[in-house]
């Protein structure tokens, strides 16, 4: 990924960890701890999005909003306390792409966060292809190739690809993948897991028998190789 995230947030711990979480998903991040001086970052470093809080001194998250919309098309995603109806519609209503309500958890700041510039990229008329290897997945339209050679996937079969991908080169916990495809209430069944890994090994791998590019990670999950990555089974 390589879109740059603006983070205006005053409160310093809470910055850091959203900063770290976000890196580690693999965007770089940016911080401004009130609005003027997130508004000349913005004019500096045309962020592919931005996480604006509500709550600063001086010059509060709406007022940065506007004065934003001069400066960017950025999507611009409220992260703030006040979760209350009033100020969710508030926030939408000037044309917030989504709102964020302290406290969040890992998974769903970076899923709004992906979902948000998906959508911004589809604007434009981009798409969002993760390449590697020869593989090469787009994630709007579902088409999967290996070498330029289209490869025909079942919509679960995908789904599953697209939860390796993302997090491409790092291990994915068989519950995780479970609940990210088939749904919590399948968090324990491994053998759908099993299953569907050895369908797909059999149509992007050269060899299923020795998988070079979907890894099981013994009593851990499977990771999907990136590019110069030595595989080993």
């Amino acid at each position: 990924m390589s879109e740059t995230i603006l983070l205006i947030e005053d409160d310093e711990a809470l910055a850091q960890l959203v900063q770290l979480l976000l890196e580690r998903a693999g965007y770089a991040v940016k911080m401004a701890n009130h609005g003027e001086a997130g508004l000349e970052m913005a004019r500096e470093e045309t962020p592919g999005l931005v996480l604006l809080d509500v709550l600063m001194p001086e010059m509060d998250g709406w007022h940065v909003y506007e004065a934003l919309r001069r400066i960017t098309d950025a999507p611009v995603l409220f992260l703030t306390a006040l979760g209350d109806e009033h100020n969710i519609t508030y926030g939408l209503g000037l044309g917030a792409d989504d709102y964020i309500v302290k406290p969040f958890g890992y998974k769903e700041l970076v899923t709004r966060v992906k979902a948000a510039l998906s959508r911004a990229r589809r604007a434009r008329g981009e798409q969002t292809i993760f390449e590697t290897g020869g593989l090469q997945v787009n994630l709007d339209t579902h088409e999967v190739k290996i070498d330029s050679r289209e490869v025909s996937l079942t919509p679960t079969e995908f789904q599953l690809l697209s939860a390796l991908v993302q997090d491409a080169g790092r291990t994915v916990s068989h519950d995780t993948l479970l609940r990210r495809v088939w749904g919590p209430e399948y968090s324990n069944r491994r053998d759908y897991l099993k299953l569907y890994i050895w369908y797909l090994r059999q149509k992007i791998e050269e060899d299923p028998r020795d998988p070079q590019r979907i890894i099981s990670e013994r009593g851990q999950g499977y990771r999907l190789v990136v590019e110069l990555e030595e595989a080993a089974v």
